[in-house]
Formats: structure tokens, sequence, C-alpha cells
């Protein structure tokens, strides 16, 4: 997801894109945990959209 996709976003889809990719996440760690996963770098990329969207959404926050 780029940024400037994410910047579109509105707090309340903001708050749902979270915890969805929060939940990829756990599903990625224990997949990970029970066997390597093809592509470990997946976890990062996970990790740093939801960075990504806490930021955003911080900053819309701020704003209003």
């Amino acid at each position: 997801m780029k940024n400037a996709d994410i910047k579109a976003l509105s707090v309340a889809e903001l708050n749902e894109k979270i915890a969805s990719e929060k939940e990829t996440l756990r599903k990625l760690q224990f997949a990970h945990q029970v066997s390597s996963i093809e592509n470990p770098m997946t976890l990062r990329a996970t990790r740093k959209l939801i960075a990504r969207l806490n930021t955003e959404l911080t900053a819309k926050k701020a704003k209003a």
C-alpha cells in the first residue's frame, strides 16, 4: 500500500485497516513459528505497513 493510498483513507478506514493488518501479522508470526514461511520479509513489510498506518492515524487525529 502506497503512502498516497494511506493518506486518502479516513480515520475509521485507518482503524479497520490497522486491525486487519495486525491480524495478518499475528497469523504470519504463528505460521513462521510452526514452520518457516516462504518469504520471511513479509513479516517486516507488514510491521512497517502497520507503523505507517499508525503514523497517519496519529497525524489525522492531531489535525482534527
